[in-house]
């Protein structure tokens, strides 16, 4: 068996090498972010102001926005030098994923917009919450074999 020994300290200690395609493939997140949080705009508005009505058409295209902007390949699953295992988030922080993990829920109350349209925002959210996801588990790989644009893909099929 051969040992290893990676750099102790903080992980600001230790640089990061980006991966092939990192910088294209988080503009592209950025992009399809941006695409997704201008669709649910558009979306239609209820017939009076309502507190999801609101929360859809501000609280949720900027959650979409923030995430794809914000996502992070270095902010993956680590274990310190103690040897505790840390769950990376993709660059999301905790009040975007929580926003995002709402949509399920809030579109149901959303009565105005058709099954085909809460579903869709359903699949947007679901994406954007999965990218953040691959990215903290693998994001060597979800950057250079095309996972994470094939998730932008997705998001592009769901606003069509």
């Amino acid at each position: 068996m051969t040992i290893s020994y990676l750099p102790a300290g903080p992980a600001d200690d230790v640089p990061y090498e980006p991966w092939e395609g990192d910088e294209e493939a988080l503009a592209a997140a950025a992009a399809a972010g941006r695409r997704a949080a201008a669709w649910i705009r558009a979306l239609p508005t209820g017939p009076a102001p309502t507190p999801v009505g609101s929360w859809i058409r501000e609280d949720l295209p900027e959650a979409i926005e923030r995430a794809t902007s914000c996502l992070d390949p270095r902010d993956c699953d680590h274990m310190t030098p103690g040897g505790v295992m840390v769950d990376g988030a993709g660059g999301l922080d905790a009040k975007t994923r929580t926003q995002l993990g709402f949509v399920p829920c809030m579109v149901q109350d959303a009565l105005w917009l058709t099954p085909d349209q809460q579903i869709r925002l359903v699949a947007v959210a679901s994406l954007v919450t999965g990218a953040a996801r691959l990215l903290a588990e693998e994001p060597g790989t979800a950057i250079t074999t095309g996972e994470l644009s094939r998730m932008w893909a997705l998001v592009d099929h769901a606003i069509a």
